[in-house]
């Protein structure tokens, strides 16, 4: 489902990297909640950064390698490149 590369799962990382630049795709679960994923949606419109719905927080947990669902995930530029 997610693309290999380097991952950073949740909210407050995906935050990050969008705020820094380093974000090539932002992943989002579909039954996340509302106010939870707001802001990590407004970002990635401003940043030009490409969003993917991902049908709920439980399987985007399972493809982060996480035991819990995350309501988010970003796929990170390779090196950091800006």
């Amino acid at each position: 489902m997610l693309e290999p590369g380097k991952m950073v799962c949740g909210t407050r990382q995906s935050e990050r990297a969008l705020l820094s630049g380093t974000a090539l795709r932002l992943y989002v679960a579909k039954d996340a909640d509302p106010k939870v994923v707001r802001r990590l949606l407004d970002l990635a419109k401003e940043k030009g950064v490409e969003v993917v719905f991902v049908d709920t927080m439980a399987e985007l947990g399972k493809a982060c390698k996480l035991r819990v669902g995350s309501a988010a995930a970003c796929l990170l530029k390779e090196n950091g490149n800006r």
